[in-house]
């Protein structure tokens, strides 16, 4: 147990690493040098560079440790851990693909950048996030202000986030602007569809009168556990029951022949369900 629990942290800081790579790539291949504006700390990078010839990296790196120690007395050792690696990481990157024209320079179309830009960025921080890990920087000063006020996250992040972009507006194009809105957009799609992905099952709810049937095929073909309902239903008024069971998409096609197999006429509700939780989706074999 303990040398998987090693492991699967050292898996995480690896995809950590890769997120941060990833998300420095798109703002040094798609953002610096074509007057897109962005948001976040790399945006007030792009706002400092305007009055002082500093790079975006070391504007980065100051931000993300200032915010690192601000968060260690607000928010504890066990948050900090776990930001500790993007806060360097994520600067570092930024530098070494600065120096790497060859990989970052790659076309000068304002659109084609906007989307690579909202894309490497929304999947390097989809990678971050998923893991329950934060990038530092202006990620920080939300959280802070929600434990301490109780004002919702998002709409914290939306405002620094909004204010960001505004900084940068004097210096940017009206084309600039408008295609870092889209940036930013496409950037919080991006994430929400990360957050999310491989983690898609499918619930149903089946009534039928031959629910006991039913139950003991997903029980003994499927190997899944599913769940009672007592129910009564609409025209008859008859009390029964319906089976509620959370299957993989895979498993939905033979769990439908199947139940067709025993009762053409049962009634079947199917849903996306995402981020199941517990026997047969997260839990190691030993808790089987």
């Amino acid at each position: 147990m303990i040398k998987r629990k090693y492991g699967a942290y050292l898996v995480d800081m690896l995809l950590v690493l890769v997120g941060n790579a990833i998300m420095a790539w798109g703002i040094d291949a798609f953002i610096v040098g074509h007057h897109i504006i962005t948001g976040g700390v790399s945006g007030i990078g792009l706002i400092v560079q305007n009055f002082a010839p500093i790079p975006v990296s070391v504007t980065v790196l100051v931000i993300n440790v200032a915010a690192l120690i601000v968060g260690l007395f607000f928010l504890g050792k066990q948050f900090i851990i776990g930001t500790l690696v993007s806060t360097f990481a994520y600067p570092f990157f930024i530098a070494i693909f600065d120096k790497l024209p060859q990989y970052t320079h790659l076309t000068n179309d304002p659109m084609l950048c906007t989307i690579f830009a909202g894309v490497s960025m929304g999947i390097g921080l989809g990678i971050v996030f998923r893991l329950g890990y934060s990038t530092g920087g202006m990620d920080i000063p939300p959280i802070i202000i929600n434990k301490k006020t109780g004002i919702e996250l998002g709409t914290l992040i939306n405002i620094i986030d909004i204010a960001t972009l505004i900084g940068q507006m004097p210096f940017s194009s009206p084309s600039g602007i408008l295609y870092g809105l889209i940036n930013v957009i496409l950037t919080t799609q991006i994430i929400d569809r990360m957050m999310l992905l491989g983690k898609s099952n499918v619930q149903l709810i089946i009534i039928s009168k031959k629910y006991e049937e039913i139950a003991h095929m997903i029980s003994e073909k499927l190997d899944r556990g599913f769940t009672f309902l007592n129910i009564t239903t609409g025209y008859l008024r008859d009390n029964t029951k319906a089976i509620m069971v959370v299957v993989s998409k895979r498993q939905y096609i033979s769990l439908n022949e199947a139940v067709t197999q025993i009762d053409p006429y049962a009634f079947t509700i199917v849903s996306d369900v995402h981020s199941v939780r517990g026997r047969g989706f997260t839990l190691p074999d030993e808790y089987l």
